[in-house]
């Protein structure tokens, strides 16, 4: 054999993590390579006892189409420290590995720089290929191209936001939606403007105006009450869960909301639900400017990471894979893997695209472009100023909900 190749999976698992751990597989084993699967993420190459094993045909092709992954995954991030006294050479020598190649989003491909990094200074003759994964969509790919993953979580997101859609006109009702996305509205978006969502609201919005708990109530019920001057009585409302995370705590701590909270007294945004969190302002809300609307919560999240990949990402996985080959016998290393829309695979190189801190920074929805604005345009519904006098039999100040102002647009 040529030598052997080792993968590992860091972050949270997307549809398509098995695709590409086994498609890398298959390609390295074709060319006569040795193909050793690392579980526990970055934390395997910081043990003395990884916990490794061989990926051979048989088991790439029983697991490359399935959801979550065989690798188990882990959020391990290693300290200097760590680099310095822990970094398990002896795995890399012993096994005669010449690559390393991570799967991951904005975190891990953070991790995979400072490997890259490393490895550099030290001289050792390891490559490094990251392959950029994530629901979230944020990572900054060329000409808006997905990350892996993102297109599986979009298409069963809407499938629930598209039931949950059916469900509020059945019963009349508003459904509140809960999106995945920490850093970025990618997939908020993607699913509100996919189910017509009569509002979607997403951390980039506010790109004018600072973020606020009023503000996005605000919004959230000028779309109800628009709806209801147009006969309307039920929809749905979809947030990126961004949008709380990037809230004051100290206003979330002042709406009652049922938080637990870490050492710092900072609220633990992650442990609880956001749309039920915002489902019970939103009622508080409701019961002040004396409407009644029904409203239900629903989370989505976890329900769309682990599925079966779509068409779409069994494809770009493969190509991804296969990049990872062309781009290592070319020499490459430090990199991230890109495909282009010919399928061409190219190397984005990890410190062109840190930060001051050495950090790969999030790409954020580009709330200017037609994507964004048509949606906002055409399909949500909202207060304009032609509706002031009507709205005045459901709020006292309807001029307050109009959403260009609230947003400063």
């Amino acid at each position: 054999m040529k030598g052997s190749v080792i993968i590992l999976c860091g972050g949270g698992p997307a549809p398509g993590m098995n695709t590409v751990v086994c498609s890398v597989a298959k390609t390295f084993l074709a060319n006569d390579y040795r193909v050793i699967g690392l579980h526990g993420g970055y934390s395997g190459l910081f043990s003395k006892t990884p916990r490794i094993e061989d990926i051979d045909f048989f088991k790439a092709d029983a697991y490359f189409n399935r959801g979550g992954s065989y690798l188990q995954m882990s959020r391990f991030k290693p300290t200097n420290e760590d680099f310095e006294k822990n970094f398990n050479l002896e795995l890399f020598t012993q096994n005669d590995i010449k690559l390393l190649v991570t799967v991951g989003g904005d975190d891990t491909a953070s991790t995979a720089n400072r490997i890259a990094k490393f490895l550099e200074a030290k001289k050792y003759p390891i490559a490094n290929i990251h392959v950029p994964k994530t629901i979230d969509n944020d990572l900054p790919l060329p000409n808006n191209t997905p990350t892996f993953g993102f297109n599986s979580a979009k298409d069963e997101g809407a499938h629930i936001a598209r039931t949950a859609y059916e469900d509020a006109r059945t019963s009349g009702n508003w459904l509140l939606i809960s999106a995945m996305g920490r850093s970025a509205g990618h997939l908020a978006l993607g699913i509100g403007e996919s189910t017509h969502c009569p509002m979607t609201i997403i951390p980039e919005m506010f790109n004018k105006t600072q973020i606020g708990i009023d503000k996005i109530i605000k919004l959230t019920i000028s779309a109800i009450i628009k709806r209801k001057l147009l006969g309307i009585d039920y929809g749905t409302v979809v947030v990126a869960e961004g949008v709380f995370h990037d809230l004051d705590p100290e206003e979330i701590k002042a709406t009652g909301a049922n938080l637990t909270y870490d050492e710092h007294g900072h609220p633990e945004l992650g442990k609880i639900s956001k749309a039920v969190m915002f489902n019970d302002i939103l009622e508080k809300e409701f019961k002040k400017i004396g409407i009644k609307i029904k409203t239900r919560p629903i989370e989505i999240g976890y329900d769309v990471r682990c599925q079966d990949p779509i068409a779409f990402d069994l494809t770009y996985c493969t190509e991804l894979a296969m990049g990872v080959y062309e781009l290592f016998e070319k020499g490459e290393t430090g990199c991230m893997v890109f495909v282009d829309h010919n399928g061409d695979a190219k190397p984005l190189y990890l410190h062109d695209l840190q930060n001051e801190e050495g950090k790969i920074p999030p790409r954020r929805v580009n709330i200017e472009g037609g994507t964004a604005q048509n949606y906002y345009n055409h399909i949500c519904h909202y207060i304009t100023e032609a509706d002031y006098e009507a709205a005045k039999k459901y709020l006292a100040n309807p001029e307050d909900y109009d959403f260009k102002k609230i947003l400063e647009w």
